[in-house]
């Protein structure tokens, strides 16, 4: 038996090399959009916008982020289990996970109005149009990441706060 790692996988396209015109408007977007967000909620929301995609690249650089901003390996862990684990998250931290599930999986064609009101509640206007920019520019960052097959793991925290 042998404790030898898999190959990492070849990326497809280095898309930030090939367009970066594009690649500078995403970070110009994800700039605006954290203006004034906290960095660990935005990390979490992030996180779990990865998981859903199934982005390797993106789990890789928003653990490491949000470890060196302060988040616990318990709630990170515990994150793709947050409606079980509800009581290691504030009210605040609840609705904007709840409502990144309903932005990132459309699958309904909506965001429902429950979740949608549970966030009005605990964020003002200007916060939870951040917050919603701010889900949809990691959707956005999650779906070049997995087209493109970026490889995780070299990722050292803090190296793309834009």
């Amino acid at each position: 038996m042998t404790n030898e790692y898999a190959a990492p996988h070849t990326p497809r396209l280095e898309w930030t090399k090939s367009s970066p015109a594009v690649y500078k408007a995403m970070v110009q977007l994800d700039r605006a959009a954290r203006e004034g967000v906290d960095p660990v909620l935005l990390e979490l929301v992030k996180i779990r916008a990865s998981q859903l995609n199934h982005c390797a690249y993106c789990l890789d650089m928003h653990t490491k982020d949000a470890l060196a901003a302060g988040e616990t390996v318990q709630r990170i862990v515990q994150l793709s289990a947050w409606e079980e684990s509800r009581h290691f998250y504030t009210e605040r931290e609840i609705a904007a996970i709840e409502l990144t599930e309903a932005v990132t999986v459309l699958t309904d064609g909506f965001v429902p109005d429950e979740v949608y009101g549970r966030a009005a509640k605990v964020f003002d206007e200007t916060e939870l149009a951040r917050l919603i920019a701010a889900i949809n520019v990691i959707n956005a960052w999650n779906r070049f990441a997995v087209t493109t097959r970026m490889v995780p793991g070299a990722y050292e925290a803090g190296t793309f706060n834009h």
